[in-house]
């Protein structure tokens, strides 16, 4: 009876405890938010997305299905070149056709190693990914084999350039043989980072230089890629270059540049994490994240 009582009591006093506290203020958006440290792995929703969602496999083959229709179109016009204001010094006209194509999150499927790391709990490392690459087994994109073989079959040269080191050169060109991706005999299709183009120096992972050594002997028709370094250099910016450079280009995309999802990685995340204006949030990536939210 006593311990009923005392339980009764308990209760009655955490009522009162309760009524008498005010209610939390509602918190107004000021930055990053109170959840910015939690434990969660950011990677994760955007890895599942891209492994399981039928909107993403949609997304990739309505691209590169609209990309062989533009493909048809500019095999007839002599004046069509994809490549950026600058990239071209020579008379594209009488050359034969190429198309630029990004590798990673582009044609081939990089999740299976995204995966593992979200459950290995760590983070990118150059011993993992290279023991990856190795293993020759990333899958083929939704739509790119489709594309590639069309363009293939037009007597358009594929070019793969690809920010993979340059000693994975043989294994990249092996995986995108075993997937069935066309690669052009006696010919370097395959331009990973530091590949030398006589002349030209590249900046860190710019790609310009290589589209510059494509160039040199094709007229460039199209260009892919996940990341808006694939199109122009100086990609790794904050957001407000990233636009400004990308404003004279804005009608070239779904015409001549073809650009895929990929919420996981790459330079979006660098312009905040890495290229953020207050010099405290680029320390916390997570809190950088959340600094960028919009609420209205």
């Amino acid at each position: 009876m006593r311990y009923r009582f005392a339980s009764l009591l308990s209760v009655a006093l955490l009522l009162v405890a309760c009524a008498s506290t005010p209610p939390p203020k509602p918190a107004i958006y000021s930055g990053a938010s109170s959840n910015a440290n939690d434990a969660g792995d950011d990677r994760l929703d955007a890895v599942v997305w891209m492994q399981t969602a039928i909107e993403h496999d949609l997304v990739y083959r309505q691209v590169y299905r609209l990309a062989e229709q533009k493909l048809a179109q500019a095999l007839i016009d002599p004046q069509w070149d994809a490549l950026a204001h600058g990239e071209r010094s020579n008379n594209a006209a009488a050359l034969p056709p190429a198309v630029i194509v990004d590798v990673d999150e582009t044609v081939l499927d990089n999740t299976p190693f995204e995966a593992r790391m979200i459950r290995d709990n760590s983070d990118f490392n150059v011993a993992a990914w290279n023991a990856w690459v190795a293993r020759e087994s990333a899958r083929a994109l939704p739509g790119a084999l489709e594309f590639t073989k069309f363009a293939a079959a037009h007597a358009v040269t594929l070019f793969y350039l690809t920010n993979r080191d340059e000693s994975m050169t043989t294994a990249t060109r092996d995986n995108l043989a075993k997937q069935g991706f066309p690669l052009a005999d006696g010919e370097q299709t395959v331009l990973a980072k530091g590949a030398a183009t006589p002349g030209c120096v590249a900046n860190g992972g710019d790609k310009g230089c290589r589209r510059k050594l494509v160039a040199a002997h094709y007229r460039v028709l199209l260009m892919f890629g996940d990341q808006l370094g694939d199109f122009i250099d100086g990609a790794d910016a904050d957001n407000a270059t990233r636009r400004e450079r990308v404003q004279p280009y804005g009608d070239w995309f779904g015409e001549r540049w073809f650009v895929l999802p990929n919420p996981d990685y790459g330079s979006w995340e660098k312009a905040l994490t890495q290229h953020n204006a207050d010099a405290k949030l680029p320390t916390d990536p997570r809190a950088a994240k959340h600094a960028a939210l919009r609420t209205d």
